[in-house]
């Protein structure tokens, strides 16, 4: 009989665990960056079989490959069409990222001191370009909302 206890006890221990890790997806959120850069990884990896295709094997693993046996052809590819299309498209929210690009041409074009003087706000106008980006970011943002508001009054 006490064998009999313990043999159920044991079944019980291992079943409700595997209840719960059989519990449906749906329950269990995804994160959106993983599909976000997923779906910039598809279009790579399309781009990139497409390009195989067309180039040939040896071509695209001379082209693409950096080891000692031109293998790993493909991953590079992916990843460096991956990096192209986050480059020259948005960002992950669909905005496109130049607030801090243009901070730095704007502190490439005058000098280091003007430009601390013009955006620092403490004691050693460190963060001067923090705070140019901030502005410039808040600018596009008051924009937008300005060309949403023209938008309502034309309807």
């Amino acid at each position: 009989m006490k064998k009999w206890f313990v043999a159920l006890a044991a079944l019980v221990a291992l079943g409700i665990p595997a209840a719960y890790a059989a519990a449906p997806d749906k329950e269990k959120p995804k994160p959106a960056t993983a599909a976000q850069s997923q779906s910039s990884d598809d279009n790579g990896a399309k781009a990139c079989k497409a390009e195989r295709g067309s180039l040939g094997a040896k071509a695209f693993r001379k082209r693409y490959g950096t080891n000692h046996n031109q293998r790993n052809a493909f991953g590079k590819c992916v990843s460096a069409k991956s990096k192209d299309d986050k480059e020259d498209g948005d960002d992950e929210d669909g905005k496109s990222g130049g607030a801090a690009k243009a901070c730095k041409a704007e502190r490439a074009s005058m000098s280091a001191d003007a430009f601390a003087k013009q955006y620092g706000t403490n004691h050693n106008l460190k963060n001067a370009f923090g705070k140019c980006v901030s502005s410039k970011a808040k600018g596009k943002a008051k924009d937008k909302d300005d060309e949403d508001e023209t938008e309502k009054d034309d309807d």
